[in-house]
């Protein structure tokens, strides 16, 4: 390919794991025919805020350049920070490539990854997302990515298998990328919308060097803001089970009034007491409905916020 190819990753006190990153990254273009006469930029989105003295060091290499936020992002803001301030030296023509610093998105993987993207035409859009086919992690870790999900999948019906991993076009990023869901969350945000994209297998590997500095805290924050894209989907399945978990209590609380008035039958305790609590119930269905159906209408009326002049 001609034109650049935009090497995008986030660094939180990670130079020493993103220095060996660089050099995997250049052997993998350098060796594969297609990539090879592109011009490589890497991006640095330094997520210490300037905390890190090891970052500028890597400002004396010819082909990174360093973006600094005002304060930590976490690694899916960041990368969004830094491709938004890059954006203008970006052509729509060139390839961007998003991933983690540490090692564990393969720059093996890198070839078959931006090979969909290559092969389209810029006008497409296309975005190629690598999907996790193996994880080494610990069992504890594993067991509860498992139900976590299983969890997403009840919520969105979308099974959640990506990351930062991702490829795309440089006119991906003077457009699509400016949907407010990407402030909340890069990866989840590629499975939200209704994209061009292509899943291309790709096994999760090791960190080169240092510690992970992601805890259970953050993990479940991360966990959180993947779902805030799907907010809509979530509105509508919640509003699905209140509306029917409201018509079940209204059907019993009628039932029961029923048997009462034209029966001598005696109720049961339990079955009075049940139908007075599925009314209870019914009553907040109808009070989550209305608050739903809010922030459904919400969730889909603020991705025009800030593009109702745009077209002048």
């Amino acid at each position: 390919m001609t034109g650049t190819l935009w090497l995008v990753s986030p660094v939180y006190f990670d130079v020493e794991a993103f220095r060996v990153l660089r050099e995997r990254l250049l052997e993998a273009v350098g060796s594969n025919a297609a990539l090879s006469g592109a011009t490589v930029r890497f991006v640095v989105v330094d997520d210490s805020a300037g905390r890190d003295p090891e970052i500028a060091a890597l400002e004396d290499l010819g082909d990174v350049r360093v973006t600094t936020p005002p304060f930590n992002l976490g690694h899916q803001r960041a990368l969004v920070y830094g491709l938004r301030r890059a954006s203008a030296a970006i052509a729509d023509e060139d390839l961007v490539v998003t991933l983690d610093a540490d090692g564990e998105d393969r720059p093996e993987d890198l070839a078959r990854l931006v090979a969909p993207v290559v092969d389209s035409q810029p006008s497409e859009l296309a975005v190629s997302l690598a999907l996790r086919t193996e994880r080494k992690e610990s069992a504890a870790f594993k067991l509860a990515y498992l139900l976590f999900r299983a969890l997403f999948r009840v919520l969105t019906g979308t099974t959640v298998r990506t990351g930062n991993y991702v490829a795309y076009r440089g006119r991906f990023v003077h457009e699509t990328l400016r949907h407010p869901y990407f402030d909340v969350c890069y990866s989840s945000t590629f499975l939200a919308l209704d994209l061009n994209r292509t899943l291309v297998g790709c096994p999760r590997g090791t960190r080169y060097a240092g510690q992970s500095r992601m805890n259970t805290e953050r993990l479940a924050i991360h966990g959180l803001r993947m779902l805030m894209p799907f907010l809509d989907r979530i509105a509508v399945r919640a509003l699905a089970a209140f509306a029917g978990l409201f018509a079940l209590g209204l059907i019993a609380v009628l039932a029961i009034v029923t048997i009462t008035l034209t029966s001598d039958s005696e109720i049961p305790g339990w079955a009075t007491t049940t139908a007075v609590g599925l009314g209870i119930l019914s009553l907040l269905a109808v009070a989550n409905f209305i608050v739903l159906f809010a922030v459904f209408t919400q969730s889909r009326a603020v991705a025009l916020i800030g593009d109702e002049d745009g077209d002048g």
